[in-house]
């Protein structure tokens, strides 16, 4: 069983991987946007409490997002050989807690890869995006920036946490989606 933690800035294409990893090892794939949009909309007790928090402009707490995760792998634990986390965790206590929650079911992550790409390029393919998808927060330097800032702060404490577990990997996302997978290919590969 493989586990991987998918991270990268806005835009390095941690979803198009995704389904690419998803296909060639057989793993679920756990994106945090997709399970508060199938809670939400299914007005399950946790979408709900999640949408009366977003409703109100606040941050959705650790613990509704830990809820959802949590119910989303005992559901899905015998659908594949492993899970790919996109997107979560964000901080180091929802590290903690996945570690936590992963160790108690005889599993635990095996790589924390990022998808490196610099900044100028990623605004570009965000500003791209944000014409196709009409993404307002795709749309807008500024914001686009205050993203990266963010994923900034955030990540340099994942990497420091992971990279104690001699987990943290970092690949190039610059290139054509074939050349990233076959990189994501070979990195896993060294370590199944």
């Amino acid at each position: 069983m493989i586990n991987i933690v998918l991270f990268g800035k806005p835009g390095a294409g941690k979803g198009t991987q995704a389904e690419f990893l998803k296909t060639k090892y057989k793993l679920v794939h756990i994106s945090t946007g997709d399970l508060f949009r199938y809670n939400i909309s299914n007005n399950t007790p946790l979408g709900n409490l999640a949408k009366s928090y977003m409703d109100n402009g606040d941050l959705v707490p650790d613990e509704v997002t830990i809820g959802m995760l949590k119910a989303f792998v005992e559901a899905n634990s015998k659908g594949g050989e492993g899970f790919i986390f996109d997107g979560f965790p964000r901080t180091f206590s929802q590290a903690k807690v996945l570690d936590e929650f992963l160790d108690q079911k005889g599993i635990s992550i095996s790589a924390m890869i990022a998808l490196e790409v610099d900044e100028e390029i990623l605004i570009e393919r965000l500003l791209d995006r944000g014409k196709i998808s009409g993404r307002t927060d795709d749309m807008n330097k500024s914001k686009i920036r205050n993203r990266f800032k963010e994923y900034n702060l955030k990540t340099s404490i994942l990497r420091e946490y992971y990279n104690k577990q001699n987990k943290f990997h970092s690949i190039s996302g610059i290139g054509s989606i074939n050349e990233i997978n076959f990189r994501l290919s070979e990195l896993i590969d060294s370590f199944l």
